[in-house]
């Protein structure tokens, strides 16, 4: 090239000439022409990955999690991918931190990425690409320095990488198609879809002492003191017991008296931050994003706030059936199992009690709302024949019950809480009932006065689980006063009125039984002359008169007449014919007419089971009169095996606390 500035000659094959500036220059036979293309500086080329870390600063407040630390060590493969799973809150991160600093000597990169958009996770490989080429900063744009940390971990081993708080499991199928030999470990509050890339660590909240550790890691000095009970009440969830500890570090204030802030202004306290504080952290925000990701299945948002009313546990998914189609709410129940929201057993919801608090704290018309829903669900399951609901209705009844202040009470409520403390009565938890009870009475009198119906029809569910409960003289004042109710109304209920008298005279029985045998032939003189010969309660009132109970003679010419009766009640009653029955097959076993007593007893249990199904209540009922039958016919052997099955099916049809489980436990044989 010869000339000045701005001209230039060129001679020979394949020569250039330039004059000035030029762009690009071809020559040669095969020409591949690049444009943009980047310089590199040589030391752009080396790659130094020994020993690189990135991690969370480790956390001195690790607590427990041994067993969750075992699974995280059985990674095996040439590709280890595990995923710890659960509840927003619940300590994922924190394990996973810990896991990986302690396997650090393991793996030449220990690499953390918060992934929970792909847009972060590209940005965190980016990230890794720079610390092992410190040379390419500044140098090459991201999708470039994010495909170099692909190419690194496709073509080495020995490496880990911590994925925290990934939202899909399709997130991370672009990285798993091209990574090669090392460890992944992600966490997510997705708890479904990663069968086929990944073994799942479900993650539980903390046992009561390692809670009470974690507490007191926080807030030193904190012995007793209402320590345990903001535990329990915190559901031992590492978030709310971190937050609550440092609040009561901070604030100089005892765990007992944040029990009793968290009791009177729990939206505010769930949110509250210590000085500080990340305000992302707190309960009040942990599961708002979880929430905004069920927006577009808006149905799952209302069964969260439906059963945060309820109590935690053996939610049945009978009760919310009435909230759309069977598949608008399989589908609504499936999501937030996918979101860690709640857990699936044996055909049974559970959600954490502190997601409950949190939804209810929530102001506005759509938590009053929610309650309203919650407690019309229940009350129209109330009434089910099904003993199974009937039992669950009533302990949900009585959480919300607790989530309410009675100033809020309506009829509904009211009578709802009425029949769940009945119900509860019935078995061995009359301590539970009679709070419900009495709640009930006096939002009944409050909105209806002492005379409405209502009121007196509550009086008698009060006193009819103040005398389960032995305290036989309040319920017969109670009962004294509402016939007293029944007879100064202007159109008196009259099978109401007879009711109450005969209640009564249950009661007194005891206590009082010359006034009590009076009342009995007058309700059943009064049964006759109002509701007729074949009327139930007429029938029921003449067997009350023979006293079948009382272990006296009883007139077996009498009952046997009672039981044709019984078949030909209008309307029929197949619980009064079951009763009448009993009392027979009593009488007919203490007489020594075993095998009377036996065909009557199978013929019983038969009724009741196609009648009402195998483990209703009745029909256990019934299976017990034919153990009895056996026992005393002699028959020991058989009647032990029947009570043996007929005690698993107690315990799991109606519960362990059912009086009928414990009249079934209690059996001599």
């Amino acid at each position: 090239m010869t000339g000045g500035v701005g001209s230039a000659d060129a001679s020979g094959d394949r020569s250039v000439a330039a004059g000035g500036t030029i762009g690009s220059v071809n020559t040669g036979d095969f020409v591949t022409q690049v444009e943009r293309a980047t310089l590199l500086p040589p030391e752009a080329l080396t790659v130094s990955p020994a020993g690189l870390v990135h991690l969370p600063e480790r956390t001195q407040l690790f607590v427990g999690r041994a067993h969750e630390l075992a699974l995280l060590d059985k990674g095996v493969g040439t590709r280890a991918i595990q995923v710890i799973c659960g509840l927003g809150g619940i300590g994922k991160s924190t394990l996973a931190a810990r896991w990986a600093a302690d396997r650090v000597a393991d793996h030449a990169v220990v690499w953390w990425i918060t992934a929970e958009t792909p847009a972060e996770l590209d940005a965190g490989l980016a990230d890794l690409a720079r610390a092992m080429q410190p040379g390419v900063v500044g140098v090459l744009p991201e999708d470039a320095l994010r495909e170099r940390a692909l190419q690194w971990l496709s073509t080495h081993d020995g490496w880990l990488l911590v994925l925290d708080n990934v939202s899909a499991p399709a997130d991370l199928r672009p990285l798993l198609a091209r990574v090669g030999g090392g460890r992944i470990v992600v966490t997510s509050r997705r708890a479904t879809g990663w069968q086929d890339i990944a073994r799942t660590v479900v993650l539980d909240v903390l046992g009561p002492e390692e809670a009470a550790q974690l507490f007191t890691g926080v807030c030193a000095g904190i012995e007793g003191d209402g320590l345990d009970e903001l535990c329990a009440e915190l559901g031992y969830l590492p978030l709310a017991l971190k937050q609550a500890a440092a609040y009561c570090a901070e604030a100089g204030i005892t765990p007992r008296t944040y029990l009793g802030l968290l009791a009177e202004y729990p939206g505010e306290m769930f949110a509250a931050t210590t000085e500080g504080g990340e305000a992302a952290r707190t309960l009040a925000r942990v599961w708002q994003v979880t929430l905004d990701r069920l927006a577009d299945t808006p149905l799952s948002v209302v069964v969260l706030r439906t059963i945060a009313w309820w109590a935690p546990e053996g939610i049945s998914r009978r009760l919310l059936e009435s909230l759309g189609t069977p598949l608008e709410v399989t589908e609504a129940v499936r999501r937030l199992a996918a979101h860690s929201m709640i857990t699936l057993r044996d055909g049974e919801l559970t959600v954490h009690r502190l997601v409950q608090a949190v939804v209810r704290a929530e102001a506005g018309e759509v938590t009053e709302e929610a309650r309203e829903r919650a407690a019309e669900l229940l009350f129209v399951h109330a009434s089910h024949p099904d003993v199974g609901v009937e039992r669950q209705m009533a302990v949900h009844a009585e959480a919300l019950a607790g989530h309410m202040d009675p100033a809020d009470d309506t009829e509904l409520t009211a009578t709802l809480f009425q029949l769940a403390g009945v119900t509860l009565g019935m078995g061995t938890a009359v301590g539970r009932a009679l709070p419900l009870c009495e709640r009930a009475l006096r939002s009944l009198r409050r909105l209806h006065g002492p005379d409405h119906p209502e009121t007196l029809h509550a009086m008698q569910s009060l006193a009819l689980t103040l005398d389960m409960g032995g305290d036989e003289l309040a319920a017969a004042e109670l009962l004294t006063a509402a016939l007293a109710g029944w007879l100064r109304g202007d159109e008196p209920d009259e099978s109401s009125m007879l009711l109450t008298r005969a209640h009564l005279a249950r009661v007194l029985r005891k206590s009082e039984p010359g006034r009590a045998d009076e009342l009995f032939r007058e309700n059943a003189d009064e049964c006759h002359r109002i509701l007729g010969p074949r009327h139930p309660q007429t029938i029921f009132a003449r067997y009350e008169l023979l006293d079948p109970m009382s272990g006296g003679e009883v007139d077996m010419a009498a009952l046997e007449v009672l039981v044709a009766d019984a078949e030909r009640a209008s309307p029929e009653d197949p619980l009064l014919r079951d009763t009448i029955r009993q009392s027979l097959l009593l009488e007919l076993s203490g007489r020594d007419e075993t095998e009377r007593a036996l065909a009557l007893a199978a013929e019983c249990v038969e009724e009741s089971r196609g009648r009402y199904g195998d483990e209703d209540s009745r029909t256990l009922l019934s299976r017990l009169f034919e153990v009895n039958v056996l026992q005393q016919g002699g028959q020991e052997e058989r009647a032990r095996a029947l009570r043996t099955v007929l005690l698993n099916d107690c315990v799991r049809a109606i519960g362990e606390e059912s009086e009928l489980t414990r009249m079934v436990r209690e059996m001599q044989l």
